[in-house]
């Protein structure tokens, strides 16, 4: 049974270096004193730990995780709509007030709290099974890692707690990376004891997602301050031991992946964030379908529907996605293309109408049903696209509010046209991610035939039919400028490219060549986000205790 982790109120005020003032945070405490009692109970402490757990929706289909980890990089820039297009644009807007970053550790912190307390009080849990309640400890160390990951990635040193705070603090210093790093893999190796594998709780941390969480951790603490000799090594174990040690395996069809409902929980998913259709107990929702679209419902012959989406039009591909990455001449062999970009709309409005964009004819009649938009993905004649009784969207039609979607979100199970708080699973790890990662470190290690061994495993899954041989790639291919596309052909969208372009130390060079919008102004503080504002704030000492990244 599918477990889903809702969002709890337990400890609600038990915040570390929450949003709110210290002074708001002192005001709570009876309702602090309430979550302090009520965590050393069974229930209370199943609670605790679930809230943790529903931390996972405040990062994973979110817009604000999607602007810093999809946007402003080689392969997504800025679509007509949005609020933070000058994040991909890198302007001086970028600052310790930006809403997205603040948002992010305004959030993780005290979701980090919370599995401190958890920890802190499980050695007098004396109410459950000792077996349940360190596996419940392992569970929230791993959460505990997989956050601080993300902030040590985003923002550099960061503040290191470990034990639980019940009151307001002020006192923070930001640790070293090195010593989040120890932090991250003590909690992670620590834990891997203790965890099961799957069980009827779907949604549970398992051995074999804390291994894989280790072999991502690794391969980018290796070009990190904190690197050190053996790191690919142990990337690539760990990676192998998610591949060789449990029960996954790719999906015969790389489109079934993104199967909505059911089709979520399949062989090849190793971590998912958990989203619900029922509104009570979803949160915010899964918004992810509402940031790849683009602007059909404006079109001849159509109008907003469920199946299509509602387009905020925020993330557009660039030129090098749709013309190096997914290669026209390679769509042969590599279904990708196709099964990651939307390019057929039929008509949901009926009637005559003028052709907005397509020159090639005036007038255009649809009964319902028709093909009304057909993106082919590469530069038709005029004469071909008279002769299709629709309108024809080719490259060089691209713009801000039409262009080719990525299709991965789009979520038809939403009640009406207009909800945004989308149900689908955000998949946050799945095998075929797991075995870029052993590629990519045995590539480090100058073990190109071991690495193309699994980009091979992931491309004969991407062939069309026949093509399996086609798409094979030979250990001479294995290099770091072909992982650097293959992860892109596989991951698209799916909130990684930032950080590989950090991880690789080609952020400015990728975005200088790829990404006009954010050529001019990328420069290399931008590897780092700007600490929240509110934060320096409220730290005694402020900024000098505190101190913001270089260039904000």
């Amino acid at each position: 049974m599918k477990v889903l982790f809702r969002f709890k109120t337990v400890l609600a005020a038990i915040l570390l270096l929450g949003a709110q003032s210290c002074n708001d945070l002192l005001e709570e405490t009876p309702i602090s004193q309430v979550g302090s009692e009520y965590i050393n109970t069974a229930p209370g402490f199943e609670s605790a730990v679930k809230g943790v757990y529903s931390s996972l929706r405040t990062y994973y289909g979110t817009e604000d995780a999607m602007t810093l980890s999809v946007f402003g990089t080689d392969t997504y820039t800025m679509g007509a709509d949005g609020a933070y297009k000058f994040v991909n644009e890198y302007t001086s807007q970028i600052d310790g007030r930006l809403v997205v970053t603040n948002y992010i550790w305004n959030n993780l912190y005290p979701a980090i709290n919370t599995a401190n307390i958890v920890i802190d009080v499980a050695p007098n849990m004396t109410a459950l099974d000792p077996a349940l309640v360190k596996r419940r400890v392992a569970e929230v160390k791993f959460l505990r890692a997989h956050h601080y990951f993300i902030l040590v990635q985003m923002f550099g040193p960061v503040s290191l707690v470990t034990k639980g705070n019940l009151v307001a603090q002020k006192e923070f210093t930001r640790a070293p990376v090195p010593e989040i790093y120890a932090q991250i893999i003590s909690d992670l190796e620590s834990g891997l004891p203790d965890l099961g594998l799957a069980t009827s709780d779907y949604g549970r941390v398992t051995k074999a997602a804390a291994e894989h969480l280790l072999a991502r951790v690794y391969l980018t603490k290796a070009t990190s301050e904190a690197k050190a000799a053996d790191d690919y090594v142990k990337a690539a174990t760990y990676a192998e031991n998610v591949v060789k040690n449990y029960s996954f395996s790719l999906l015969p069809d790389f489109a079934s992946v993104w199967v909505q409902g059911g089709g979520e929980i399949n062989n090849e998913v190793i971590f998912a964030t958990q989203y619900t259709s029922d509104p009570l107990t979803n949160g915010i929702g899964n918004r992810t379908h509402l940031y790849f679209g683009m602007e059909y419902d404006t079109q001849a012959g159509m109008q907003r529907d469920t199946e299509n989406g509602r387009p905020f039009k925020r993330f557009r591909p660039t030129t090098y996605m749709l013309e190096t990455v997914f290669a026209p001449a390679n769509r042969v062999n590599d279904s990708r293309y196709k099964k990651t970009f939307k390019d057929t709309w039929k008509s949901n409005k009926p009637g005559k109408y003028t052709n907005l964009f397509d020159t090639s004819k005036k007038e255009l009649t649809f009964a319902s049903g028709d093909t009304t938009i057909f993106i082919p993905g590469y530069e038709m004649t005029l004469e071909e696209r008279a002769k299709r009784p629709y309108q024809v969207l080719t490259p060089s039609l691209y713009k801000a509010n039409l262009f080719p979607v990525n299709r991965k979100f789009l979520d038809a199970l939403r009640p009406d046209r207009t909800y945004e708080q989308g149900s689908r699973d955000f998949l946050m790890f799945r095998l075929a991610e797991t075995h870029l990662i052993a590629a990519e470190a045995y590539i480090r290690q100058g073990k190109t035939a071991e690495a193309a061994a699994h980009i091979n495993v992931v491309r004969r899954r991407a062939a069309w039919p026949g093509k399996e041989t086609a798409m094979e790639i030979t250990p001479a291919k294995a290099t770091m400028e072909f992982i650097m596309e293959e992860r892109e052909r596989e991951l698209a969208g799916e909130m990684f490219r930032w950080f590989d372009l950090k991880r690789w130390g080609n952020l400015v060079e990728r975005v200088k060549l790829h990404n006009p919008e954010g050529a001019a102004n990328v420069k290399e503080f931008h590897n780092l986000r700007p600490i929240p504002q509110d934060q320096i704030d409220r730290t005694a000492g402020g900024p000098a205790a505190y101190p913001q990244n270089p260039g904000y």
